[in-house]
């Protein structure tokens, strides 16, 4: 049998009209991501990364090319299919964080499970397991502003995992932490990688921080390069 790709972008264009300009933000992508596989993404301001990630993340579709997740094409799906696709495959992990502040951690864990019609008993049974494992279970009922930006991406990481994910996408998740605290993400990121299986894809701009990747992927100009 042959490898088992999660991920596969087939010639990705992602055409942006301003005007009467086209501003090409994606130029023939072609990409493959196994199964299990931790990829980083690395690439200079206006490269494409974001986009990138926008189309992974099933949060926009490509204007040509096709994207296959886990075998199905997800280029031509309606947004209502998206969201679902999105709820069920993909956890997101921001560089701000993006937790609600008017909500406690464990509220914030349980909000996507929400959006998936899971029961109340079991939203709180998950979250608390969740939070348990990212070491935060003695902090559930804080908000936001009264934790560190170290335990906030903890939290975050926590709510990414909460749909049981096949892809854990990360959008330069070390952004606002110090060295020190972000070398301690990383490593409970790896952790993910290596123990529970996760595939992880990974945008950032540190090549220290690339390293933890199995592979290293370059973006220059809306297209895959050799090196930067």
């Amino acid at each position: 049998m042959g490898e088992k790709y999660i991920l596969e972008l087939i010639d990705v264009w992602k055409i942006y009209r301003m005007g009467k300009i086209d501003i090409n933000a994606l130029r023939g992508v072609n990409l493959k991501v196994k199964l299990g596989e931790f990829l980083a993404v690395m690439g200079p301001s206006g490269s494409g990364k974001s986009t990138l990630m926008n189309m992974i993340g099933c949060l926009d579709v490509p204007s040509k090319g096709s994207i296959y997740l886990d075998g199905h094409d997800i280029s031509k799906l309606y947004e209502s299919d998206l969201a679902q696709l999105r709820g069920r495959k993909i956890g997101f992990v921001f560089q701000q964080f993006n937790l609600i502040p008017t909500l406690t951690a464990i509220e914030n864990v349980m909000l996507p499970m929400i959006f998936q019609n899971i029961k109340r008993e079991e939203r709180v049974r998950k979250a608390e397991k969740l939070l348990d494992i990212v070491k935060l279970g003695d902090r559930r009922y804080h908000r936001p502003t009264e934790l560190s930006g170290g335990q906030q991406q903890r939290v975050a990481i926590a709510r990414s995992l909460c749909n049981d994910p096949e892809i854990l996408l990360a959008d330069e998740p070390t952004g606002n932490l110090d060295s020190t605290t972000g070398q301690e993400f990383m490593q409970f990121l790896r952790k993910l990688h290596t123990e529970e299986g996760k595939t992880i894809i990974m945008v950032t701009h540190d090549r220290e921080i690339a390293k933890n990747a199995d592979r290293t992927e370059f973006l220059k100009d809306g297209k895959i390069a050799k090196n930067i």
